[in-house]
């Protein structure tokens, strides 16, 4: 089924030149008086090479067919992060690089949708918001009563993020994982 330049969205599969290319980003370029291009960042499948290419709006990809399913997180080692299929009970090993920098958001548990392709893992994409648990930060100054005011505190995980001057240690917390940003105690 085609699918155009514009319509493609990260985690999808796409067939280009042969191959099987994952998107990881899809950004309008649009350019003076010219028309405008879809700047689409590619990964290949196979080989793992990653290209950023320029495409016209209109044209057209065959789509790859991912599935997806979800699983949960259980532990990491030092090759690669293990989930479970929840309905199977089976493990499955997905690479450290699939995850990337969002594996300091992974708490025991979690649950995340794990893209899949000829039974391989392909995507791996996190909730957009999760609940993390306060491990360190300095204490609050009494006093300090400036409205625009952060600390940065230190999560399970390892994740560090801003935080108001209110959280504690201990303090569960929930976070944007897009954007590593604070959004409020849970």
């Amino acid at each position: 089924m085609p699918i155009k330049a514009i319509d493609v969205r990260s985690g999808q599969g796409v067939i280009w030149k042969d191959a099987i290319w994952i998107v990881q980003g899809n950004n309008k370029v649009a350019k003076g008086k010219g028309r405008a291009l879809q700047a689409v960042r590619l990964k290949n499948l196979k080989t793992g090479q990653v290209v950023e290419d320029r495409f016209r709006t209109e044209e057209e990809f065959e789509q790859a067919i991912i599935e997806r399913k979800s699983v949960n997180y259980l532990y990491s080692e030092a090759d690669a992060h293990v989930f479970m299929d929840m309905q199977t009970y089976e493990e499955v090993r997905v690479p450290l690089d699939l995850v990337g920098d969002g594996s300091v958001y992974l708490t025991p548990n979690l649950e995340v949708t794990l893209g899949r392709m000829d039974g391989k893992p392909v995507t791996c994409e996190l909730p957009f918001t999760v609940e993390l648990l306060v491990a360190d930060t300095p204490p609050s100054l009494k006093g300090a009563t400036a409205t625009n005011q952060s600390k940065e505190a230190r999560c399970e995980g390892g994740a560090r993020i801003k935080v108001p001057p209110f959280v504690d240690n201990g303090t569960r917390i929930r976070v944007d994982t897009r954007t590593g940003e604070y959004l409020e105690r849970a």
